[in-house]
C-alpha cells in the first residue's frame, strides 16, 4: 500500500493527540517510549498540532523550573476525535505502529 507523505503526516498528528488525550502518553519521552519515534519528530508533530487546529498545551509542574509537566489537549477544534478512535487500527497500520498500542 502506497501510503503519501501527507497522508502519514496528518495520521501520525492525530495519532499523537489521540496519544495526548487519552492519558496513554503526554509527554514527549512517553511519547518516543511509546511509538518509537525519534523525539525531534514527537517534538515537530506536537509544534504541528496547531496547523489542524488542535489545541494542545503544555501543563508545567506546579515549582517545577524545567520543562517539567506533560501535553493536555484543550480543544480538537475541527477534528472529529470520535473518527480517530475509531479509526486507531487503520492509522496504526499506515504509520507502522504496532495495533496494540492503540488497545491499552
Amino acid at each position: 500500500m502506497d501510503v503519501s507523505k501527507t497522508r502519514t503526516s496528518f495520521y501520525r498528528r492525530l495519532y499523537l493527540a489521540w496519544l495526548i488525550d487519552s492519558g496513554q502518553a503526554t509527554t514527549v519521552p512517553a511519547i518516543t517510549e511509546l511509538t518509537g519515534m525519534p523525539r525531534r519528530t514527537a517534538q515537530d508533530t506536537l509544534a504541528a498540532l496547531g496547523e489542524l487546529d488542535i489545541d494542545c498545551v503544555f501543563q508545567q509542574e506546579a515549582g517545577s523550573r524545567h520543562q517539567i509537566g506533560h501535553y493536555r489537549i484543550q480543544d480538537w477544534g475541527a477534528v472529529n476525535a470520535a473518527w480517530v478512535e475509531a479509526n486507531l487500527e487503520r492509522i496504526c497500520k499506515v504509520l507502522g505502529y504496532p495495533v496494540s498500542l492503540s488497545e491499552q
